[in-house]
């Protein structure tokens, strides 16, 4: 009985046994077709996810591209514009000093012929502030305009110069200017030209002269043209008029050619000296800079301005004592009524007799001193301190207009997708990086043929 109920118990335990191996096989058989069903689905999600991100990372990719480009493009565009912006700036201020030389700067030269043909003035005017109380008196009497007198006259004669100079040069084929690998002959023919313009220019500048040194007050109105009428007549007229101490026009041209040569040559060499010496430290300043490419249009124009204000300045100052005496010997004998500068009230007559240049100087310094050849000196002085004034006003106003114009376009910063976060369903953003921060290999991987 113990026996059979054993073999009965061991064959219920393996039929129970292949029963639950049989149902784990089934369950089995039932899972796993679920489970890689679950897997793929999950792969195909995260294939859809890996897709899209690529799809929208080189979408971005294109999109930084064509920004770039466009950026790129208008870059190009500005630089262009500001370029031509600026030799539209470099020309505005080589007109600027041109009007602040030959007009702005007419009653400060006025002041300084005034003082320099008055013989007999107490005040010498060395300072430029003793002449203030002057200017005042004139401006309350005679009005503004008084120290604005023979502008037209002075422009003429200076149109006149440049004309004979062209004519000349024409006819003759010598050079109207030097160049720097002039040969001597040629430099030569050139300084030869300008003796024969200044020659010819004297009589004319001799009646320009009168026109502003006289006053308004005791002097009739003339017209511009009457400088050519008045300077014709005294070209043509060699010998000095009967009954008057006026000096033949053979007297003057000798001094003032002599003077106006050397003067002109003096203030070539100072000019070409100073231009050298300011491009060099331009260039020194540009060798230092991060930016080596920069536009130096607008310094080289800054420095050739200032090189020729020096040397303007030099000439001036180491040759008025000789134009004091010229200006004196023009004036003789043209019965010239001047104002008076002492107290810019009243009105005097100019009344010398000079027999030629070494006597001009002899009474000068016998009368007047070493100190009267620097007659009207201050007045030279405020000339070149408002002309510095309006060069530098001028330059700052061209700085704002340049800094302006060249402002750069800022760089742009672009987002895109991380492809590294494949593994997740949603997307993210990487890091931002600048416009200028562009890889090259993402540029060759994304780039459309």
């Amino acid at each position: 009985m113990n026996i059979s109920i054993f073999v009965m118990e061991g064959k219920n335990l393996k039929t129970d046994g292949k029963l639950s191996e049989e149902g784990i096989e089934k369950e089995n058989a039932t899972c796993k077709p679920r489970k890689p069903l679950e897997n793929s689905i999950e792969c195909r999600e995260k294939t859809i996810v890996e897709n899209i991100n690529a799809d929208q990372e080189a979408i971005a990719k294109i999109q930084y591209l064509s920004s770039e480009h466009d950026m790129l493009d208008k870059y190009m565009d500005k630089r262009e514009q500001n370029s031509s912006i600026r030799k539209y700036l470099v020309v505005g201020i080589h007109w600027v000093s041109l009007l602040t030389e030959n007009v702005l700067s007419h009653p400060f030269v006025v002041l300084r012929w005034q003082c320099q043909v008055y013989n007999a003035s107490k005040h010498y005017h060395l300072h430029p502030f003793g002449l203030l109380p002057s200017i005042v008196h004139l401006h309350r009497r005679q009005g503004l305009g008084t120290l604005w007198k023979g502008v037209g006259s002075c422009l003429l004669v200076r149109g006149m110069s440049c004309a004979i100079d062209d004519c000349i040069s024409k006819l003759t084929s010598w050079p109207k200017e030097l160049e720097s690998r002039t040969t001597l002959k040629r430099f030569g023919q050139h300084v030869l030209l300008k003796c024969l313009s200044i020659g010819l220019v004297v009589p004319f500048h001799a009646a320009s002269l009168v026109k502003s040194v006289q006053s308004d007050i005791a002097s009739e109105k003339t017209g511009i043209l009457d400088v050519m009428r008045e300077g014709g007549l005294r070209l043509f007229l060699w010998s000095s008029p009967k009954n008057s101490r006026m000096l033949p026009v053979w007297a003057l041209i000798g001094p003032s050619v002599s003077i106006g040569i050397t003067k002109y040559l003096f203030n070539l060499l100072i000019h070409g000296v100073s231009t050298r010496m300011m491009r060099r430290r331009i260039t020194v300043l540009q060798e230092n800079r991060v930016e080596k490419f920069g536009d130096n249009t607008l310094d080289y124009q800054n420095a050739d301005i200032y090189a020729g204000l020096i040397a303007v300045l030099t000439t001036e100052v180491i040759f008025f004592p000789f134009e004091t005496i010229l200006h004196r010997l023009q004036l003789q004998g043209t019965r010239t009524i001047i104002d008076n500068l002492d107290n810019g009230y009243a009105v005097v007559p100019i009344l010398t007799n000079y027999r030629g240049v070494f006597d001009c100087y002899r009474a000068t310094i016998t009368s007047e001193g070493a100190g009267g050849l620097y007659k009207g000196f201050g007045a030279m002085v405020l000339q070149f301190v408002a002309h510095v004034a309006i060069i530098k006003l001028a330059k700052w106003v061209v700085n704002q207009i340049a800094e302006g114009i060249s402002h750069r376009p800022t760089s742009r910063k672009i987002q895109y997708i991380d492809c590294n976060s494949c593994n997740k369903s949603s997307t993210t953003l990487s890091p931002s990086i600048s416009s200028t921060e562009l890889d090259v290999i993402s540029v060759g991987k994304y780039s459309l043929d």
